[in-house]
């Protein structure tokens, strides 16, 4: 199985979920999370698949330790996408790593034989994340969320809030969620080993939920 022709490279959330994550920066881990199980869960049920057609004998082990490697190497140089400068720059690097990571846990998920796409699957991210401490406050986090999104389509929000304070809150929420713990440092040196680092901790929190599930 090669793995650089199964997994897809990196992307980040720009366009509508960048918007709302702007325009609602306190609920932007919920934004993204639910966002990231719509566009990315498919997309790892698919690659689960072929590699299943491919290699029926592989198990949810072999796969989930193919997505571990793929994706934490794409987190590591997740901060390279962006053409942005300073504090904008810092906050969409933050950006990219938390759905990197979250596009690995919606792939071990798959590879374990669970669902995705499944709604579930958005609480699942917020709690391995560390974004909640449990799944009722996730769920009841993202239906707070879903709601405000729903609102945002059909009134168009006026944000009077200074640029620079709406970025510091993006970035500080966002880097809670992509587990990067000392989240006023990330702006000044955002380093590729504690990338990593978070990234592969995560995969293990991941592994250990879905393997036993």
């Amino acid at each position: 199985m090669s793995e650089a022709a199964t997994l897809p490279e990196t992307v980040a959330p720009l366009g509508p979920l960048w918007s709302r994550m702007k325009s609602d920066p306190q609920y932007a881990p919920e934004h993204l999370a639910l966002d990231a199980v719509r566009r990315l869960g498919p997309e790892a049920a698919s690659w689960a698949a072929r590699c299943r057609l491919d290699n029926p004998r592989i198990t949810g082990d072999a796969l989930a330790a193919a997505a571990v490697r793929r994706f934490t190497t794409l987190a590591r140089i997740s901060g390279s996408v962006s053409g942005a400068t300073g504090l904008p720059a810092a906050v969409l690097d933050v950006g990219v790593l938390a759905w990197t990571q979250s596009r690995m846990v919606l792939h071990i998920a798959a590879a374990y034989g669970l669902d995705p796409a499944a709604p579930e699957r958005a609480a699942d991210l917020l709690v391995l994340q560390r974004v909640h401490k449990g799944a009722e406050s996730a769920r009841t986090a993202l239906g707070v969320a879903a709601g405000r999104e729903r609102a945002s389509r059909l009134f168009t929000e006026v944000c009077d809030r200074p640029l620079t304070g709406v970025m510091m809150k993006l970035g500080y929420r966002l880097g809670q969620m992509a587990g990067l713990h000392a989240a006023r440092r990330v702006f000044a040196k955002r380093a590729a080993w504690v990338t990593s680092a978070a990234t592969r901790e995560l995969a293990a929190r991941a592994r250990a939920q879905f393997r036993t599930v």
